[in-house]
């Protein structure tokens, strides 16, 4: 498959494109970060961990609405499901913006999530339409590039947002940035589902795509290894800002060592989409894993000895995060190899599956911060370990080969 399944739109176009509609996702998650002690204070919200579940409730929409946009991509096309994602996003973020309470926000940041599903689902399922094997590969990579890159800059757009507005304006502009995502589709976008692939709302269907998903060795391991490592991902995400005020107490360099922290990510994407039409995605996937295994070990050892300062953590957390940039986009590939005819449905039960498994990971290890790094640092190792575990499954004992499918 090639440029020909969106005539009008270059490659780089098309990745740019694919890029915003997953960064829909991200800004939803990270530009909130500065902004969660203001929001506690504003609504109420004395105990610090409770706040978090600002970012848990988001997850948990985002994860259990995604095998519903799957079944809809698959029987409507992308085009009409992406549009009902976006405005079901705009529509939320609006309502976080007046939520009166607390417990309000929580409701709305569930139903916003519930919006941002469909964008995941639906750039994978668009990119799994138009491309496959390692040109795939590819796409994703570059993609995760700058949605990846979102967490960079997102926390300091956040942040400067606050130093001019409300915390509430950081939700009218997630809404503004959706809203422009769906014009730009609107335009650009062709249908990219070959009719030949849709598929009625059946639950003999679903039941069948799901059984394809669950029952391909390669699905089932990576979507596995994905669940473990965004689940220690979460984990950070909901204890970043806790560790910076309440263990380092540095609450003014949050935005900058964050920055750092996850610009690894970005700069993981950029080697990957160099590298991985040469290398593939197994040999580069498998080494950045063990090399997690390790750095986390070393964290956890360093934090257990209480010997960690801001700026180890942060550089730790930095290679933590290249490894992370070089798994991710990898894994995802790795387990679609061979679902190309049920491409919708099987993003969204391995989005489900990743999603909503990763958040209760990242719920049990956030809300066991103590004023300490020890309970994060711990996490990052057992995910690890695990995920190498559902890894040697995936491919029965062997690390590093190629396979059959094409992203060796």
């Amino acid at each position: 498959m090639d440029e020909s399944r969106h005539p009008g739109m270059g490659f780089g176009q098309f990745v740019a494109m694919i890029a915003a509609l997953m960064a829909t996702n991200a800004l939803g998650i990270d530009a909130m970060l500065p902004a969660l002690g203001r929001i506690g204070d504003g609504l109420g919200v004395a105990v610090a961990n409770e706040r978090q579940w600002v970012m848990t409730a988001y997850v948990l929409g985002f994860g259990a609405a995604q095998i519903f946009y799957g079944t809809l991509a698959d029987r409507f096309g992308r085009r009409g499901t992406v549009f009902v994602a976006l405005g079901v996003y705009v529509v939320a973020s609006l309502w976080c913006a007046v939520a009166g309470s607390f417990e309000g926000l929580i409701v709305a940041r569930v139903v916003q999530g519930l919006g941002a599903a469909g964008t995941r689902v639906l750039a994978v399922s668009i990119v799994r339409d138009c491309y496959e094997g390692r040109r795939m590969a590819r796409v994703m990579s570059l993609s995760f590039l700058v949605f990846l890159g979102v967490p960079v800059l997102a926390p300091s757009l956040g942040q400067l947002v606050m130093l001019v507005a409300p915390w509430r304006v950081i939700f009218v502009a997630l809404a503004a940035f959706a809203l422009a995502v769906g014009v730009w589709i609107g335009w650009k976008l062709p249908e990219t589902l070959d009719p030949r692939d849709r598929r009625p709302i059946a639950f003999a269907n679903i039941f069948g795509a799901a059984r394809v998903t669950l029952t391909d060795r390669a699905s089932v391991g990576y979507t596995l290894a994905m669940t473990l490592v965004i689940g220690s991902w979460l984990g950070f995400i909901n204890s970043s800002q806790q560790v910076f005020v309440d263990v380092f107490h540095r609450p003014g360099l949050f935005t900058l060592v964050f920055a750092m922290i996850a610009g690894g990510i970005a700069a993981a994407s950029i080697v990957n989409a160099r590298l991985v039409n040469r290398l593939g995605s197994r040999l580069i996937s498998h080494v950045a894993l063990l090399a997690f295994i390790a750095l986390a070990i070393v964290q956890a050892a360093v934090a257990w000895a209480g010997m960690d300062t801001m700026w180890r953590f942060g550089a730790i957390q930095m290679a933590m995060m290249f490894c992370f940039g070089l798994m991710m986009g990898n894994f995802g590939a790795m387990s679609m190899e061979g679902l190309g005819h049920v491409a919708g449905s099987a993003a969204s039960i391995q989005g489900l599956l990743s999603t909503l498994g990763g958040a209760v990971i990242g719920i049990v290890i956030g809300q066991n911060f103590d004023g300490t790094i020890v309970p994060l640092t711990l996490g990052f190792a057992v995910c690890g370990g695990l995920a190498l575990g559902a890894v040697v499954w995936a491919e029965r004992g062997r690390l590093f080969h190629g396979r059959r499918f094409g992203v060796a």
